[in-house]
């Protein structure tokens, strides 16, 4: 996906009918704070007028233009135009996102936009609240300083509203900007864990080990400051759920088989944890596996850490490592060792849906193995967690599951 050439800021001021434009050069890799600056002198103008502070004492036109455009959310884009007398554009329907097998879930070239206007009732607060952040993205640039989301949430809680409002439009300024949310100067505190055969220096110069027995570590908010990354692991597994991440550490896993590194996003994995899965891939290419339950949520988890998520298409080649694979637990591998039904549950009309929406996905065309696993599973209507290997015995999984599909190649 190539970058935008040049951006364009006009500012038009009434009273003297001078028109004062400054072209900025986007570079991939540093905020432009520059348009920061001129976005910040006009927060306050648009902040008091539209929360009803004071009455404003000018017009305001403010138009971002781009080479091309992208989008969040794979839905929407926000090309940020302020003027008078105009119609409000209204959102369009249409698809953005396209599927590279090298890559994943990518941004399309060609993106419809939409409109968030200061004179318009539809969108002047949502106009408002992209002016305030980026007034904050501004003064953590310029100090050199760091916050997480809810930091900035709880800096205006009245003027926000919720932390979901915040975390949006933080998005949709990283996607218009075209630049990792830690370039804005804004981190989030990460749930993932990781363990295993791994040690490296952060940003602070403390080393950390990760050696499996021990007290599992946190994954770090800066994966982008981390480095000399050193292991012996012969492959990486990426576990879906805290619990038998933890069962797995209690077993010793990572040095009984052979050794390994484990990562666990406790569920939908967190930004952190995708861009450390991406570091260690892109240092060590080791082999990569995923160990999910074997339903459409944890099917749903998988195609992330592989593909990518439409949310954060735009990110596409930091996040995703299409060299992950799948190996368990599979729907076949539950018939195939004979899990009692008692352990397993039926499929709800939800699940069902979730099941269909997956199969439509590009990328599922070219994973035909997938595919037929899926289809398995819609066809028994039923859906099993991994802890119901427990019932063939305490340590099943990590003595008997893992080490054979590893032995075996049992991925797909």
């Amino acid at each position: 996906m190539k970058c935008f050439k040049t951006l364009c800021i006009l500012i038009v001021c009434p009273r003297n009918k001078r028109t004062c434009a400054h072209t900025l050069h986007n570079q991939r890799n540093l905020f432009t704070s520059h348009l920061i600056l001129l976005l910040c002198v006009c927060v306050r103008f648009c902040a008091d007028w539209i929360t009803g502070r004071s009455a404003p004492t000018g017009r305001l036109t403010l138009r971002l233009r781009w080479g091309f455009t992208v989008c969040r959310r794979g839905r929407e884009v926000y090309g940020v135009s302020c003027s008078e007398g105009k119609p409000v554009s209204s959102p369009l329907a249409f698809h953005n996102g396209r599927f590279a097998e090298s890559a994943g879930l990518q941004m399309a070239p060609h993106c419809t936009t939409r409109k968030v206007r200061s004179d318009s009732q539809r969108s002047a607060h949502k106009f408002a609240l992209i002016l305030k952040i980026l007034s904050m993205i501004y003064k953590l640039v310029q100090s050199n300083t760091y916050a997480t989301k809810r930091d900035i949430y709880y800096m205006d809680s009245q003027l926000f509203g919720s932390q979901t409002v915040v975390d949006s439009i933080i998005d949709d300024i990283s996607c218009m900007l075209k630049v990792p949310r830690r370039s804005l100067h804004i981190s989030s505190t990460s749930k993932g864990l990781i363990a295993g055969n791994l040690s490296y220096v952060e940003e602070d110069g403390t080393r950390v080990s990760c050696t499996c027995g021990a007290t599992v570590v946190a994954v770090p908010s800066n994966i982008q400051g981390i480095r000399n990354l050193i292991t012996d692991a012969k492959f990486l597994l990426i576990v879906e759920k805290d619990a038998t991440f933890q069962r797995l550490l209690d077993d010793n896993f990572c040095s009984r088989m052979s050794p390994c590194i484990m990562v666990t996003g406790k569920g939908t994995p967190d930004l952190s944890t995708r861009l450390l899965v991406k570091k260690l891939w892109d240092t060590f290419h080791i082999p990569a596996f995923t160990l999910v339950d074997a339903d459409p949520h944890g099917i749903e988890i998988m195609c992330i850490y592989k593909y990518g998520s439409m949310s954060m298409c735009f990110e596409a080649h930091h996040l995703t490592v299409p060299a992950v694979r799948w190996l368990g637990l599979l729907p076949s591998d539950v018939s195939r060792l004979h899990v009692p039904k008692d352990s397993l549950i039926p499929l709800t009309k939800r699940d069902l849906m979730k099941l269909d929406s997956i199969l439509k996905r590009p990328y599922i065309a070219c994973q035909p193995l997938w595919r037929a696993e899926m289809e398995a599973m819609a066809s028994s209507k039923v859906k099993a967690g991994i802890q119901a290997l427990t019932v063939l015995s305490a340590d099943y999984l990590s003595r008997v599951y893992l080490p054979n599909k590893l032995k075996s190649g049992g991925w797909i």
